[in-house]
């Protein structure tokens, strides 16, 4: 039934601001930028920053982890753009490496590495 990764949705309080952070930790500039909605094409699959908080509340509940080359390299970036570790680099079996960060605006992104 589930096929791929085709998109990922973070809620931001400060749309400007998420465009110039995700763009400055992707290096891809938006393919669609309004005033509602910003979206990035990574790779095929669709990272948009939807500046609507009416229903979102906090916590972290999911955490969605993109395939990195090199794990401690995007790490050490977000955090360089003031992104919070909460999960350091861990080994979770064999040669794959998962981390977590969360962005300026309360979102956790989860990072992977290896097969």
């Amino acid at each position: 039934m589930l096929q791929k990764l085709r998109t990922i949705i973070y809620h931001v309080n400060d749309l400007p601001s998420a465009r110039a952070w995700y763009t400055a930790l992707t290096g891809v500039q938006p393919y669609f930028d309004e005033p509602f909605y910003t979206g990035f094409d990574i790779n095929g699959c669709e990272l948009g920053l939807d500046p609507d908080m009416e229903k979102v509340q906090a916590g972290n509940h999911t955490v969605c982890y993109w395939s990195v080359a090199d794990i401690h390299a995007a790490v050490a970036k977000a955090i360089s753009l003031n992104a919070i570790l909460i999960t350091p680099v861990t080994n979770v079996g064999g040669t794959i490496e998962t981390a977590v960060v969360e962005d300026p605006f309360g979102n956790h992104i989860g990072f992977i590495t290896g097969a």
